[in-house]
């Protein structure tokens, strides 16, 4: 798994990602940007039907005063963009956490100009936030 996470990340993948998914381009990198993963998230892996390793789901769970908002956030190969397989992925994730997990409500931050995103957000029922933030559009899906 280490040597193929490289192949992933890679610069059009990662271009409007926190600096810490840019440059990840050797095993010992893999290793180190795997670990910051699973501290900070719930990390899922995506393989094809053959088990290949296409990309990543993350989720980052916040408990506030019984409000479980998870962020959530997701990357594939450039190889696997516009084959429908987000859309897959996404519905999947929120049929299976709707009925195993507690959360209330997701959250995705989305880079403004990344039409592809925003449009399969709004198509799975997520709705816009108000935000002041230019750099990010954030969307809910209330479970």
């Amino acid at each position: 798994m280490f040597e193929k996470i490289p192949t992933i990340l890679t610069p059009s993948v990662v271009a409007s990602l926190p600096a810490y998914f840019h440059g990840v381009d050797s095993i010992e990198q893999a290793k180190v940007w795997l670990e910051h993963m699973l501290l900070e998230s719930r990390l899922l892996l995506i393989n094809t039907r053959e088990g290949e390793l296409i990309g990543f789901l993350f989720a980052s769970v916040e408990d506030a005063e019984g409000d479980s908002s998870v962020h959530i956030g997701y990357l594939l190969a450039e190889d696997s963009w516009g084959k429908g397989l987000a859309t897959e992925l996404l519905e999947a994730f929120i049929h299976t956490v709707s009925s195993s997990e507690l959360w209330t409500k997701l959250i995705a931050g989305v880079e403004p100009s990344n039409l592809v995103s925003i449009k399969l957000l709004k198509k799975l029922g997520f709705q816009a936030l108000k935000s002041s933030d230019t750099k990010a559009c954030f969307y809910e899906y209330k479970i």
